[in-house]
């Protein structure tokens, strides 16, 4: 079964730097596009950065561009985001999620499963 452990989340000070991970096991995350959401309780999760199979090309939320970078490291089948000049507005639980079928094209994962991992919280603040 495709299963997704995400990692890397913490308090970090305004300005700062963490670096998520996504380790997927049950298939080839290479095979796949991906995506990383964030969702704030109450809230409805929204994707942040998405990256194709052929990682040829990506997706940055405004909110993100230029201060966070998505990547893969296909040995490991992993993603990771690297995320720089944290904002407050930046704290969440950030999930990662990928396409339902492999070597679709998108560069935003399709899905129609509700199988989401536990995700890893990220809190920016002072």
């Amino acid at each position: 079964q495709a299963q997704f452990v995400e990692s890397g989340g913490g308090l970090v000070q305004p300005g700062g730097s963490l670096r998520l991970s996504c380790v997927a096991s049950g298939f080839v995350l290479e095979y796949y596009s991906i995506g990383w959401f964030r969702q704030v309780s109450g809230k409805e999760r929204e994707v942040v950065s998405c990256s194709s199979s052929s990682n040829n090309s990506t997706y940055y939320a405004d909110s993100v561009k230029g201060r966070f970078t998505i990547s893969r490291d296909n040995a490991k089948n992993t993603a990771y985001l690297l995320m720089n000049s944290l904002k407050p507005e930046d704290t969440a639980t950030y999930y990662c999620k990928v396409d339902d079928l492999p070597f679709r094209g998108y560069v935003c994962p399709k899905y129609e499963n509700d199988y989401w991992g536990k995700g890893t919280q990220v809190t920016v603040s002072s």
